[in-house]
């Protein structure tokens, strides 16, 4: 039984009526009415068997972003960063200037601090810095026990 003829049909007829295109991969047949379909022969009878539910539209499917959600969820939680997920060396991931910028203002605003609160002298204070900026410390904590090291006490730990 060939009824494309009724699905090109009906799939305008759908089109006309929802606004939108419809293809004749989403008209659906009633299988027990097929003998009344492929009788049906002009636009009005594709009509009638619409409006008697014989033939209907079946809805647009849509691709489901429930698992991109869920992915997108864990990747603002920190996982899914492993080695397979690595594109770009570890210099273009987190460059090296960011992470020296990084890691000398805090240094320098540590080191402003102590200056401030008169832990350090200005002499003292300036010589640290430049120690810094040689890139002597590796962290805070590294610069703050050198700077104990050298017999000055540094708030913190009591």
């Amino acid at each position: 039984m060939m009824i494309t003829n009724q699905k090109r049909m009906a799939a305008e007829i759908f089109s006309r009526k929802e606004g939108k295109k419809v293809g004749i991969h989403r008209i659906w047949v009633d299988p027990n009415y097929l003998t009344e379909v492929t009788d049906a022969v002009q636009k009005d009878d594709v009509r009638m068997l619409i409006e008697d539910g014989i033939i209907k539209s079946k809805p647009i499917k849509g691709t489901s972003r429930s698992r991109a959600r869920k992915a997108a969820f864990q990747k603002s939680k920190g996982r899914r960063k492993g080695q397979g997920s690595r594109s770009g060396s570890a210099n273009s991931r987190s460059p090296r200037k960011q992470r020296w910028m990084s890691k000398i203002r805090a240094q320098r605003r540590t080191l402003k601090g102590m200056r401030e609160e008169g832990s350090i002298t200005p002499s003292q204070y300036r010589h640290f810095y430049l120690k810094a900026k040689g890139g002597s410390y590796r962290s805070i904590s590294h610069m703050k026990s050198n700077i104990e090291l050298d017999g000055l006490s540094v708030g913190g730990e009591e």
